[in-house]
């Protein structure tokens, strides 16, 4: 029986290691797709395709695509279809007060 109840606590122990794990991951992605997409957004003057977001954030397809889905959403976004047939969601503007841009 405290074989069982070992391999049990030990279980337990790699499933909450992999979720802490697994969150910090999340959080750094997070933060990885916020830096990379308000990058773009001040670049570009609010024009950003899933692969510029994919590539500069450093993160697959799928993850952009959800990130970028929910920030549509958010911001009311419009997609835009360039003459080369490229997708390019069209947010607002980010215009920052002078200081802060400098900062930034």
């Amino acid at each position: 029986m405290a074989i069982v109840e070992l391999l049990s606590i030990a279980g337990l122990g790699v499933l909450v290691t992999l979720l802490i794990v697994n969150i910090g991951n999340n959080r750094e992605q997070q933060r990885q797709l916020d830096s990379a997409f308000y990058r773009l957004i001040s670049a570009q003057n609010g024009r950003v395709s899933l692969i510029q977001l994919s590539a500069l954030a450093g993160v697959s397809a799928e993850v952009a695509q959800k990130y970028l889905d929910h920030q549509v959403q958010v911001f009311v976004a419009f997609p835009e279809i360039d003459e080369e047939g490229n997708t390019f969601y069209q947010f607002p503007k980010l215009r920052l007060p002078p200081r802060l841009e400098r900062e930034w």
